[in-house]
């Protein structure tokens, strides 16, 4: 935390402080005349422009040039630095977008600075050969610049003579606070005091004065000759330089950040103060320009996950209204909810589906109608989204440990239950403005304690389990629960349609109901990073044919994971959390290539933990490795899982039938070429029948106990030799339902009065491999639930269940159970605030 803390803290002072005034100032006027449109409307008057740079008006031979050198350089390069520090008064709020990410880039490469370094090559020929190409780079982009000023003066061309006096006085601006930062933040160079980068110490490495006057030159050359060809030879160099810099051991990667930032950003400065534009080269425009009038890339909060919404989508997108959504990957975001009700909206006014879909798109335009008309977009606005309580009894015990045994209550945010009365009460609400996002869902929750499982079904969890453990979990009794828990709660920031949060966010990875093998809301929300491609891609050319993509990466920590078998041994205690927890990252990536069909592939990477530490090493191992190792190993990679899942919509029944599924694979690479080994989840889902248009119905079946005999042990899926916890979050399966080792099947037929009124009745049945339990286990319900929305603002859902179960591990016999349900929720759509951003 202390070298978060310091990244935050430097990055601001650094590379944001000094940096912002450039990029925060208004729009300078451009030196000299005023630039004259052509008259053939080409936007070019003598062709040295480049495409969308102002029209070029040569100056008189007796005007006197706007850019010299002499006293009028010095008196240029006083003024920018009295105008760089005077900067960040002129910052704006949509200035954040870049800032804070900015910043919090460089945070993270101060936490992982020492460890990156220190894993970078010690060979002398490389550290020498790294030190060279940075110093004889940064001495050819300074003899670049004092080349084309030679040059022009012999051609007689100010363009040139211009490029060369701007590239040195961004070059002099940049190394003036850089130097100044150096000796006020006194940090370590990488060789000293092996590689702890400590600051105040007298040290000179933050920041790079290389990478600042590289980018500082790179910059101006790169919008003086305006072109791809010219910006890729100019930043290629700059980069190669920084990196040299890191690789030669002179420098860590945020000292590289932040100069780099610092000479890119003096060199728009110095560019847009003292252009001339009549000598020719391209615009330069502030991201707060660049903004003003761009409704694109707008940040959108997700729908969650247990919304009314999604249901009723699923019945557009199944009668073939909807045909480039990605069904495999949720949430959604509220502007691809109203992308999507888009799509749907020209055959739906033309009254193809009848009053039933009409009021369903009806009901969908109104929950999404700023969204779909654009009448906030970019100002701020916040919204109390919901208010809820729900109270639920249970008659007998119930079942909570689906990992080892089964649930009563599956994918429901991993909330607590036992018998007797169990509530919650809670809120959500977001709030959005330009590219930022914002959400948080809290709430109370009260559960009664529990006497502690018998020593049969304790016994059994560590035999199956944890078989390294020296002994059996102890007898203590399940605490009552009283807390409050914060569900999705998150920030973020939008760019081009990929929305990069952080916090507590919900995944679901596959297109059936009942919980995917993989990713699934049957747990408290991990905390995460995540990138995540919000509104399908299309491909450029011959990619093209795989139709519209969507993508996801995130980087989150697990919390209640207990032992772990390190380098060092066994690590853990009962009741004791580790510290630090594992982490888990996770990539996915679907297609539709025709509108009938989806499919999509995934992976998630369990490691870290004690004797595992979050390095960049560790990371990158963790991602690229396609070997393994025993567990406890030193380089082990960390826990695998790959899996695929496929949407098909029938062509000739393309508006009644969808067929749908996913795979997983343990420690492999692909379901399909390890059929023999894994665990496949699929279904069906009617969407409506021949003469009862109101009622639909949904079958899946599911297995993790391989029917085929595959070649793996009992209990082998969501465990793992090295992460003992296994699969898991804070005590809750992360995958599907079914467990380590079952069989299952689930049934659901609604009856929809209207989209949002409707009676579900549900059928569960699992059963548990006595190979893997001692006597096996089942486990059956059903369940007849509603909702009934008395008005657009309250809605009330009831459910009243009945299960049988019998696990001879836990008790002799059969335990029967009756619980029932009643949830109040408010949407208070009137409770908002709106303004402009500024």
């Amino acid at each position: 935390m202390g070298r978060l803390w310091r990244g935050w803290v430097v990055s601001l002072l650094g590379s944001l402080v000094l940096g912002v005034g450039c990029y925060a100032t208004p729009q300078v006027p451009q030196a000299g005349a005023a630039p004259e449109k052509s008259t053939d409307g080409s936007g070019s008057s003598d062709g040295k422009a480049g495409k969308g740079a102002p029209a070029v008006q040569p100056a008189a031979p007796w005007e006197e040039p706007e850019n010299s050198v002499g006293l009028h350089l010095l008196k240029n390069i006083a003024q920018d630095q009295k105008a760089l520090w005077d900067g960040p008064k002129s910052l704006r709020w949509v200035d954040a977008d870049w800032l804070v990410p900015l910043g919090g880039a460089t945070a993270a490469l101060f936490a992982t600075d020492t460890d990156f370094s220190r894993h970078l090559s010690n060979s002398p020929n490389r550290l020498k050969y790294s030190k060279d190409v940075s110093n004889y780079g940064l001495a050819a982009m300074v003899g670049i610049g004092g080349g084309l000023y030679v040059l022009g003066h012999f051609t007689h061309d100010d363009h040139k003579i211009e490029t060369g006096i701007l590239a040195g006085e961004a070059a002099i601006d940049s190394l003036v606070p850089v130097e100044g930062m150096k000796y006020a933040f006194g940090r370590e160079r990488p060789l000293q005091d092996n590689y702890q980068g400590k600051f105040f110490q007298s040290g000179v490495s933050f920041p790079s004065e290389h990478a600042a006057a590289a980018w500082s030159i790179a910059s101006v050359i790169a919008h003086e000759y305006p072109g791809p060809l010219t910006s890729i030879l100019a930043y290629s160099l700059a980069s190669a330089i920084s990196v040299s810099r890191i690789t030669a051991k002179q420098h860590f990667p945020s000292d590289v950040l932040v100069g780099s930032a610092i000479g890119w950003l003096e060199g728009m400065y110095v560019y847009r103060k003292h252009h001339d534009p009549r000598v020719g080269g391209g615009e330069w425009e502030t991201y707060a320009e660049k903004q003003e009038g761009n409704s694109g890339s707008l940040g959108s909060p997700y729908v969650p996950l247990d919304s009314w919404v999604y249901p009723a989508l699923d019945r557009l997108i199944a009668l073939g209204y909807i045909d480039t959504a990605i069904v495999g990957l949720r949430p959604w975001t509220r502007r691809e909810c109203a992308r999507l009700l888009g799509e749907a909206s020209a055959q739906v006014e033309a009254g193809a589906g009848g009053s039933q879909i009409e009021n369903t798109y009806n009901l969908l335009e109104v929950e999404f109608r700023e969204e779909m008309e654009g009448t906030a977009a970019g100002n701020f606005q916040a919204r109390l989204e919901s208010l809820y309580t729900r109270v639920t009894g249970i008659s007998g015990a119930p079942l909570t440990d689906g990992y080892d045994f089964g649930q009563t209550f599956a994918n429901d945010y991993g909330r607590p239950y036992q018998e007797g009365f169990n509530s919650i009460a809670g809120l959500s609400a977001w709030a959005t403005s330009g590219r930022w996002v914002g959400y948080v869902r809290a709430e109370y929750q009260q559960a009664p304690s529990a006497p502690p499982l018998p020593l049969s079904a304790r016994d059994a969890i560590a035999q199956a389990t944890l078989p390294s453990v020296p002994s059996v979990p102890p007898a203590v009794p399940i605490a009552s629960v009283n807390h409050i828990q914060l569900l999705d709660a998150y920030v973020g920031l939008n760019f081009h349609d990929y929305q990069i949060t952080f916090g507590r966010q919900s995944q679901w990875w596959g297109p059936g109901k009942g919980g995917p093998l993989d990713l699934s809301d049957n747990i408290v929300p991990i905390n995460m990073f995540q990138i995540n491609r919000v509104t399908p891609l299309k491909l450029p050319s011959i990619l093209g044919w795989l139709g519209p993509m969507r993508t996801e990466f995130f980087l989150g920590q697990l919390a209640g994971q207990e032992f772990l078998l390190s380098p060092l041994g066994l690590v853990g205690q009962f009741g004791r959390s580790l510290n630090p927890q594992p982490f888990i990252h996770g990539q996915k990536i679907s297609f539709k290539p025709t509108r009938n069909f989806e499919f999509g592939f995934f992976r998630t990477t369990i490691y870290g933990g004690p004797g595992y530490p979050l390095t960049w090493h560790n990371f990158l191992r963790s991602v690229f490795s396609t070997g393994n190792t025993s567990a406890g190993a030193p380089n082990k990679p960390g826990k695998r899982t790959s899996g695929l899942d496929f949407s098909y919509r029938l062509p000739g029944l393309r508006d009644w039938l969808t067929f749908y599924g996913d795979g997983l694979v343990w420690d492999q690479f692909s379901p399909i070429a390890y059929a023999d080994r894994s665990a496949w989840h699929a279904g069906m889902y009617l969407s409506h029948f021949p003469i009862v248009a109101k009622l639909d119905l949904r079958v899946e079946g599911v297995f993790t106990d391989l029917p085929i005999g595959g070649r793996v042990g009992n209990g082998f899926f969501y465990w793992d030799g090295t992460w003992k916890g296994g699969y898991r979050n804070d005590g809750n399966i992360i995958g599907g339902w079914i467990g380590r080792d079952g069989q299952g099947a689930q049934a659901w037929m609604n009856y929809w009065f209207t989209p949002k009124n409707h009676i579900q009745l549900n059928y569960r049945h699992q059963k548990v491999s006595q190979q893997f339990l001692p006597g096996g286990g089942t486990l059956t319900d059903v369940a007849l639930s509603g909702d009934i929305w008395t008005s657009p603002e309250l809605s009330f859902s009831g459910n009243v269940q009945f299960e049988r179960w019998n696990f001879p591990v836990i008790q002799p016999g059969q335990q029967t159970d009756i619980s029932a349900s009643l949830q109040v929720s408010f949407w208070p759509s009137r409770w908002r605030l709106e303004g402009s951003r500024k």
